[in-house]
């Protein structure tokens, strides 16, 4: 126990944790931009989507390409998914509320499981047809050149469409624009498929158009199954990708005052990221200090990882276990009763300034400051052993620090 001269003692405080969080969701209008550039995108695919539909089912059917009508049949599905990116983009850029702290991103995710069941859906009524034909040859169909034409330019039309979605989903970090970006490019290669069908049936291999029609559902129904389960991971908040997590990790260890992290948790929250950490500091710090450095590391977080959206820094001074030992400890009230009973008698005691008190590994270190004028001409370490006798071999208080100020 020691007695110290402090020209400006700085409070310490009680040992606890402190949790810094600000939620950073975009405000709305930013929501209504957002919603707007989604809006544009998705219409204009839609419009393409409509127009390719109406062409491929129609020559399809007069050109008699089985291929060519289920490839009509998914930009019909392109056109569905469409509205539904729209209803899902608009509910989900709603600003948090009481009953949504966190938003409604997840609107966006659920609607994307839905996109990719209605995928598998159309994937399966289109092989269960060409499977049919393919067992009743005189079902089989005869395409020309005209089918051929419709399916060489959509493969065109969907690419740049899967071009110009993409390039704003990146821009919004939007998974549902994504999932719709890929849809789109899906028609493309679907289309390819189709051509190759077509040419094949052409040159006199009447099956060929049959077998392009399994392939395109093949294709249709692993995008849908990719989609759906990407976001049913995020659902139940799977956490981030390794590599993801690591860089976090790296990230929050490396800011100034963090000594160890002993929990960190992310999940997916639409096209965002939420970080939960739990970082440990020394156990001396002010409780202003440990707040500093609290929302440092979420300040670096978010300015490193755009896609993180929102971090709660939780502030401990000990792990777990040391932490679980200083709960045996009585809390500040009854500290303050149980040291001030102690010090009864001592003239010095009721000028006592403030009382600090630090739980460190199960044990209580309690620093007092007393005004430096009481000093005089008198020797402060004789002053603070009165303190320091007064909780010798105390149940509670393992280390007393007398300052005077």
């Amino acid at each position: 126990m020691t007695a110290k001269k402090s020209p400006d003692a700085t409070p310490q405080p009680s040992r606890g944790s402190t949790p810094a969080s600000i939620a950073t969701g975009q405000d709305k209008n930013n929501n209504k931009s957002r919603f707007q550039q989604t809006l544009i995108v998705t219409l204009v695919g839609s419009v393409a989507d409509l127009l390719l539909a109406i062409s491929k089912i129609a020559i399809g059917t007069v050109s008699h390409s089985q291929a060519l009508i289920a490839d009509g049949l998914h930009s019909l599905s392109d056109l569905a998914t469409d509205l539904l990116v729209i209803y899902a983009a608009k509910h989900a850029n709603v600003a948090a509320d009481e009953e949504h702290p966190y938003g409604h991103a997840r609107i966006e995710t659920a609607a994307t499981v839905g996109l990719g069941a209605i995928l598998i859906a159309v994937a399966g009524g289109i092989s269960y047809d060409a499977v049919r034909r393919l067992f009743e040859p005189d079902l089989l169909l005869q395409p020309g050149w005209l089918a051929l034409s419709v399916a060489l330019l959509s493969i065109f039309i969907k690419e740049a469409i899967y071009h110009y979605t993409m390039s704003v989903a990146k821009k919004l970090r939007s998974d549902i624009l994504k999932a719709n970006a890929w849809h789109s490019r899906t028609d493309a290669i679907s289309s390819i498929v189709v051509v190759i069908g077509i040419l094949g049936t052409m040159a006199g291999l009447t099956y060929l158009d049959a077998i392009a029609a399994i392939t395109v559902a093949a294709i249709i129904a692993k995008i849908g199954w990719d989609l759906s389960w990407k976001s049913l991971r995020q659902l139940v908040d799977t956490s981030l990708d390794k590599e993801t997590v690591a860089a976090i990790h790296q990230c929050i260890t490396a800011a100034s005052g963090v000594d160890s992290l002993h929990m960190l948790r992310t999940r997916g929250m639409g096209g965002d990221a939420l970080v939960d950490v739990h970082v440990q500091v020394s156990p001396l710090l002010s409780v202003s200090e440990g707040h500093h450095i609290g929302e440092s590391v979420r300040k670096k977080l978010i300015e490193e990882f755009p896609h993180i959206s929102d971090v709660m820094v939780h502030v401990d001074t000990e792990d777990d276990q040391a932490a679980a030992a200083s709960l045996a400890l009585p809390g500040r009230d009854t500290i303050i009763d149980h040291i001030n009973a102690a010090f009864t008698g001592l003239v010095l005691a009721n000028s006592i300034r403030r009382t600090t008190l630090h739980y460190v590994n199960g044990q209580l270190h309690v620093e007092i400051i007393l005004p430096l004028a009481l000093l005089g001409d008198k020797d402060a370490d004789q002053l603070a052993q009165q303190f320091q006798e007064k909780l010798k071999n105390d149940k509670y208080v393992s280390h007393l620090t007398v300052l005077f100020c």
